[in-house]
């Protein structure tokens, strides 16, 4: 079932903008990619979901004018922490004090070691472990998308510094890192759609040592 879905979707080139998706269906896709695994469960980036047009259409002038952009029904943007702060490290682990109701001695001891390794650490080594972590739970939205029988692109194409600016990222310690505009495919009206997926073969792609 999950393959079927995996084949049946695509880079969607062309969305219907008269079609909507279910906000239950984006709200599944969002709570999957919150879901994810991340490297010490840090979750080291946020998703925005872009709604206001004027954004939206700012945003568009700054990647290639992909209409997908406005066309899509929503435009999810992956952001990744700029940095790991001694803060950023030390909510997360409150965060799961606190909903476990308990703590020990080994878990406050990886605390330390994180705050150890990181917090010296140079920003931009940082920045490109969060988004690694980020790249992460953009896999596991696109496959729930897939799931939703939602379509679902992911583009790197567009500036990033001034989609920071338009969203105001920058001053919340994030940096936009890939555009995720879902919606329906509009059959007619895309080059895409209809053409074979084309991957390497398994041989060619896995082995086993």
């Amino acid at each position: 079932m999950l393959l079927e879905k995996l084949n049946w979707r695509y880079a969607t080139k062309k969305m219907d903008p008269e079609k909507k998706v279910p906000q239950e269906k984006v709200d599944a896709i969002l709570e999957a990619a919150r879901l994810a695994p991340t490297s010490s469960g840090l979750q080291p980036y946020e998703i925005i979901v872009v709604s206001d047009p004027d954004k939206r259409a700012r945003i568009r002038d700054v990647a290639w004018d992909q209409a997908q952009v406005t066309e899509g029904s929503h435009l999810l943007v992956f952001a990744a922490w700029d940095n790991y702060t001694e803060d950023r490290i030390n909510m997360m682990f409150d965060l799961v004090n606190e909903e476990r109701g308990v703590t020990n001695e080994g878990w406050e001891a990886y605390r330390q070691k994180l705050l150890g390794a990181y917090v010296p650490r140079d920003a931009d080594v940082n920045y490109e472990h969060a988004a690694r972590q980020a790249y992460i739970g953009l896999g596991i939205a696109l496959t729930a998308a897939a799931f939703e029988n939602v379509d679902a692109t992911p583009m790197e194409g567009f500036d990033a510094d001034k989609v920071d600016e338009i969203l105001g990222l920058r001053a919340r310690g994030l940096r936009s890192l890939t555009l995720v505009p879902l919606g329906y495919r509009e059959t007619e009206g895309d080059w895409l759609v209809k053409l074979k997926k084309v991957r390497r073969p398994k041989e060619d792609f896995v082995s086993v040592v």
